[in-house]
C-alpha cells in the first residue's frame, strides 16, 4: 500500500501559494517564511505567559473536581478507608467511637453543633439519612445566629467581625454542607451557602484580605491567625463553589496570599520578625507553629481534593516538617516537645506531619514520628480519633514501614528563629539539649540565652512554661527572663516590655560544631539584654558526659549576677554540686568560676564561695502552686564576670566512676581538666580575649599552647603527654587564628575560626566555622592523611616543611 500523504498545515500551503503567485523581494518573503512564523508563535506564546503571571490576561477559571463531597470525605478516599477497616483493628475501632459519638448527636439533637464533623462523616460512610437530617438542622442553628463573631472581638474599633471563633463555627459548617449537599434541595442549598458566605466568608475576607474593608495585614495578631481565619474562609469558599459566583475570585485571592504569608519578612518599624525560618521553623513555638501550619495545609488538601488546578507552589513545605521532628524528644511514653515560649511539653507536630503526608510531602523520618504520636491526644495533634484522621492519618502499612530510627542529624540549628536541639543519639530516652536565643514578643518569652535538658527520659531542666493568658502571672512571670535559665544583673535581663512592643535587637545562635561526641554553639543575649549587659554571651560545650556552659558578661555598672537555674525533679545540694533528680535520670551541677560552692561547713564559714539561692516562681501551666528554682550567686558584685558551670549527665555507665573537674586558673586564663571514659580534656578560656583589649590581638600562652583563640579544648588519651602537640586525638578552637606548641604550627589562619579537628586512624576529620573566604592550615602527622571538612573528603595541598595541609573555602 503506497503511504498516505499528510496534507501540510494549511497556514503552511497558504503561505507557499502567496510566495508563488505575488511578485516580492527576497527579503520580503524571509518574512512570510515557516520558520518566521513559528518563531513568532513562540515570542506570542511567551507573552502570553508573562501578560497571565501580570494579571493583564486572566487564566482559565478554576474548575471542581467531580461532585460534592469535594473537602475532605472525597468519595475515593472512603473507598480506601472501607476496604482498610477489615485489615486495621485500630481504624476499625476509631471509625466504631466515632459512628458511636454520632449516633450520641442524633440522640441529643440540641448536641449536633459540636458534633458536625462526626455525623457528616457517618452520613457519608453509612448513607443513613438520620445523620444527614441531624446535619442539616444543626446547619440550620447555625445559619439562624445573627453573627458569628466573638463578642469581645466586636466591641472593638474598628469592629473585628473575623476571629478564632468564627473560624472554628466556619470550619464545620463548610464540612457539613459539603457533606450533605446530595441531601439538601436546590433550593436548600443556595440558601444554606448564602448563609455560610454571609456570616462566615465575607466577614472573614472583609476583614483580613479584600481591600475594600480590609483591617488587617499579614502580622496582626502574631502571624497565625492570619493563617486560621483566611484559609479556613478558603475551605468555606470551596464548599460553595457551585452556588456563589464569587467564590473562584475569593479564591485565587487567597491562593496567592498564602504565597505571601509563607514569605513574610517581618517589619522593622514594628519590631516584628519573618514567619519563618530558613529551615521552615515558625517562629511562635510549637504549638502555634503546628496550628498555623495545619490550617494551611488542610485548606491545600481540600483545593487538592476539590479543584483540577494544582495549589499554589511553596517551596518551603519541603522543610516544615523538619522543625517537628528535631523538638521532638522520644523517650518510653508519649513524645515530649521542646516548650519554649507559649508552647507545651506535649504539644506536637502530628496534624502537621499527617496533613503534609495527606498533600504528598512524605519521608521516612515524618512516618517515625507519627508511628511515636499515632495515639497522642494534645489539642493541635492528630491521629484516627477524628474523621479527618481517620482518613488522612498514614496507614498501618505505612506507618509499619517506618525505620526505627529517623535519618536526623543530632544537632539542628534554625538561625532566624534562634531555635536549636543538641542530641547524643535519636534513641529513646537519651539526652537532648534544647537552647533558644532568638526574638521576643507575643508567644516568643524573654528567654535570650536560655536551655532546656532532657536526659533519661526526664524533663530535668526546664523552662517554666505559661498558663493561661488572662492570668496576671503570665506576663509577669511566665513570658520574663527569671522564669527562664539565664544570667540576670540586678535581677533583670531583658526589657519587661519586649513581650508587647518586641526586642528592636535579636538574639543569635551561632558558630555550630558538631566532632565525634563533641558539640558547641554560642549564644549571644547580648541584643534582647542590652538595657542591662554591654556584653552577655553563652557558650555550650557538650564533651563525652560533659555539658560546659561559659557565661562571659558584663554590665555598665558594678551590681549582682545571678545564674538561674529551674529544675523538673528534686534538687539538693551535694558537696560542690547540686543534684537535680527525678526517679532514676540525674545531673550533677557544679559551678566551677568565679567561684565553687563551699565544700564543707556551712554557707557562713565561706562567705567568698559561690551561693546557692532558693527562688519561687510558678508551676508550667498551674499559676496558683508555687515552685522552687534557684540562683547561683557569686559572693562580690562586679560589673564582669564569667560563670563557668559543668552539668554532668549521670548514666548507668559512668555512675561509679563519675567524670572529674580540676579548676584551671592563671592571669591570662581560666578552665577546667575534665577527666572522663580514659580521656583527659583541658579547657582554657583566654581572658585578653573577652573584649577588654581593641587594638591589639589576645596573645597568651594557655597550658603551654600559644594562641590568640578565645576558647581551647584539648583532648587526648590519659597515657599520652600534655606536651605532645601530637598526642591529642581532638582539639577545638573558637575564636581563634593561631595555635602552636613548642615551636609546631598547629593552627594558621588570618581570619579567626572555629574549628574541631579530630584524629581517628588515618584520618583527619574537621569541622570548620568561620567568614566564607579563608586558607586554614592544619597541622597533620604525615602527608597520607585522609581528609574530611564538614563532611566532604577533600585533597588539600601538603606543605612537607610545616607539617600542614591547606583547608581553603571561598564565598
Amino acid at each position: 500500500m503506497p503511504p498516505v500523504r499528510r496534507p501540510a498545515p494549511v497556514k503552511t500551503r497558504g503561505l507557499r501559494l502567496l510566495r508563488a503567485t505575488l511578485p516580492m523581494p527576497r527579503s520580503a518573503r524571509l518574512f512570510l517564511s515557516p520558520s518566521f512564523f513559528a518563531a513568532m508563535s513562540a515570542c506570542l506564546r511567551l507573552l502570553l505567559f508573562v501578560l497571565l503571571l501580570s494579571g493583564v490576561v486572566q487564566a482559565a477559571p478554576l474548575q471542581p473536581r467531580g461532585s460534592h463531597p469535594r473537602l475532605f470525605f472525597t468519595a475515593e478516599r472512603l473507598a480506601a478507608l472501607q476496604a482498610r477497616l477489615a485489615q486495621e483493628p485500630t481504624s476499625a475501632a476509631a471509625w466504631t467511637a466515632l459512628r458511636a459519638s454520632a449516633d450520641a448527636a442524633v440522640a441529643k439533637p440540641d448536641t449536633a453543633t459540636r458534633f458536625l464533623e462526626p455525623l457528616a462523616f457517618a452520613y457519608r460512610m453509612t448513607g443513613d439519612t438520620r445523620y444527614a437530617e441531624a446535619v442539616r438542622l444543626a446547619l440550620r442553628r447555625e445559619l439562624s445566629r445573627p453573627h458569628w463573631g466573638e463578642p469581645d472581638l466586636l466591641r472593638r474599633e474598628p469592629v473585628w467581625h473575623a476571629g478564632l471563633g468564627l473560624a472554628r463555627t466556619l470550619r464545620s459548617t463548610a464540612i457539613g454542607f459539603d457533606a450533605i449537599h446530595d441531601f439538601l434541595a436546590p433550593v436548600e442549598r443556595r440558601e444554606f451557602a448564602a448563609g455560610i458566605v454571609r456570616l462566615g466568608i465575607l466577614p472573614t475576607l472583609d476583614d483580613w484580605v479584600l481591600g475594600e474593608r480590609r483591617i488587617h495585614a499579614l502580622d496582626t495578631m502574631g502571624h497565625n491567625w492570619w493563617s486560621a481565619c483566611v484559609f479556613t474562609a478558603g475551605l468555606g469558599a470551596l464548599a460553595v463553589l457551585d452556588e456563589e459566583p464569587r467564590a473562584r475570585g475569593w479564591l485565587e485571592r487567597i491562593s496567592a496570599g498564602s504565597i505571601e504569608w509563607f514569605g513574610y519578612a517581618g517589619s522593622v518599624l514594628e519590631n516584628k520578625p519573618a514567619n519563618f525560618d530558613r529551615g521552615g521553623a515558625f517562629y511562635e513555638s510549637v504549638n502555634y507553629a503546628s496550628f498555623a501550619l495545619a490550617e494551611y495545609l488542610a485548606f491545600r488538601l481540600a483545593w487538592t481534593n476539590a479543584l483540577t488546578t494544582p495549589p499554589a507552589e511553596i517551596p518551603a513545605l519541603a522543610r516544615v516538617g523538619d522543625f517537628f521532628l528535631d523538638v521532638a524528644y522520644p523517650n518510653a511514653g508519649p513524645v515530649m516537645t521542646l516548650n519554649f515560649g507559649d508552647g507545651s511539653l506535649h504539644a506536637d507536630g502530628s496534624r502537621p506531619l499527617a496533613l503534609l503526608w495527606a498533600n504528598g510531602y512524605r519521608t521516612p523520618a515524618s512516618a517515625w514520628y507519627l508511628q511515636r504520636a499515632r495515639t497522642m491526644s494534645y489539642r493541635e495533634g492528630l491521629d484516627r480519633s477524628t474523621p479527618l484522621g481517620l482518613l488522612y492519618f498514614p496507614t498501618d502499612a505505612e506507618l509499619g514501614a517506618a525505620p526505627a530510627l529517623p535519618d536526623r542529624p543530632t544537632m539542628a540549628v534554625y538561625p532566624d528563629i534562634g531555635w536549636a536541639m543538641l542530641r547524643s543519639s535519636w534513641a529513646p530516652d537519651a539526652t537532648l539539649l534544647g537552647l533558644r536565643c532568638g526574638y521576643t514578643w507575643n508567644h516568643a518569652h524573654a528567654d535570650a540565652g536560655s536551655f532546656i535538658l532532657f536526659h533519661r527520659g526526664r524533663n530535668l531542666l526546664i523552662d517554666s512554661g505559661n498558663c493561661g493568658y488572662s492570668r496576671p502571672e503570665y506576663d509577669a512571670y511566665y513570658r520574663q527572663s527569671p522564669a527562664h535559665n539565664v544570667v540576670l544583673w540586678n535581677g533583670g535581663a531583658e526589657n519587661p516590655e519586649n513581650t508587647y512592643v518586641g526586642s528592636k535587637f535579636s538574639g543569635a545562635l551561632l558558630y555550630p560544631v558538631a566532632s565525634g561526641d563533641l558539640r558547641y554553639l554560642l549564644a549571644d543575649a547580648t541584643g534582647p539584654t542590652s538595657r542591662l549587659f554591654n556584653r552577655n554571651y553563652r557558650h555550650f560545650l557538650w564533651i563525652g558526659d560533659v555539658i560546659l556552659v561559659l557565661d562571659d558578661v558584663e554590665a555598665f555598672a558594678p551590681g549582682q549576677f545571678e545564674w538561674l537555674l529551674h529544675v523538673g525533679g528534686k534538687a539538693e545540694r551535694r558537696g560542690l554540686d547540686l543534684k537535680v533528680a527525678d526517679g532514676d535520670a540525674s545531673v550533677l551541677v557544679r559551678p566551677l568560676f568565679p567561684t565553687p560552692f563551699p565544700d564543707a561547713g556551712l554557707p557562713t564559714d565561706y562567705p567568698e564561695n559561690m551561693r546557692l539561692v532558693e527562688k519561687a516562681g510558678f508551676k508550667d501551666h498551674d499559676p496558683d502552686t508555687k515552685v522552687t528554682y534557684y540562683a547561683l550567686a557569686p559572693s562580690e558584685q562586679t560589673r564582669r564576670t564569667k560563670f563557668l558551670t559543668a552539668i554532668t549527665l549521670v548514666t548507668p555507665v559512668n555512675q561509679d566512676h563519675l567524670p572529674t573537674f580540676e579548676r584551671l586558673s592563671d592571669a591570662a586564663m581560666i578552665g577546667v581538666r575534665v577527666r572522663q571514659g580514659g580521656t583527659t580534656t583541658e579547657v582554657y578560656v583566654n581572658l585578653l580575649a573577652d573584649g577588654r583589649i581593641r587594638h591589639r590581638n589576645a596573645n597568651a600562652t594557655l597550658g603551654g599552647w600559644e594562641t590568640d583563640a578565645y576558647l581551647l579544648a584539648v583532648t587526648r588519651p590519659d597515657a599520652a603527654e600534655a606536651t605532645d602537640a601530637d598526642g591529642a586525638t581532638r582539639i577545638f578552637v573558637a575564636d581563634g587564628s593561631y595555635l602552636r606548641r613548642d615551636g609546631r604550627v598547629v593552627l594558621d589562619s588570618l581570619s579567626k575560626v572555629f574549628l574541631a579537628a579530630r584524629q581517628e586512624g588515618g584520618a583527619l576529620e574537621v569541622q570548620l566555622q568561620g567568614q566564607s573566604a579563608r586558607e586554614v592550615r592544619w597541622r597533620v602527622p604525615h602527608a597520607r592523611v585522609q581528609v574530611r571538612l564538614n563532611g566532604a573528603t577533600v585533597s588539600p595541598a601538603f606543605d612537607p616543611g610545616s607539617q600542614t595541609v591547606l583547608l581553603t573555602s571561598r564565598p
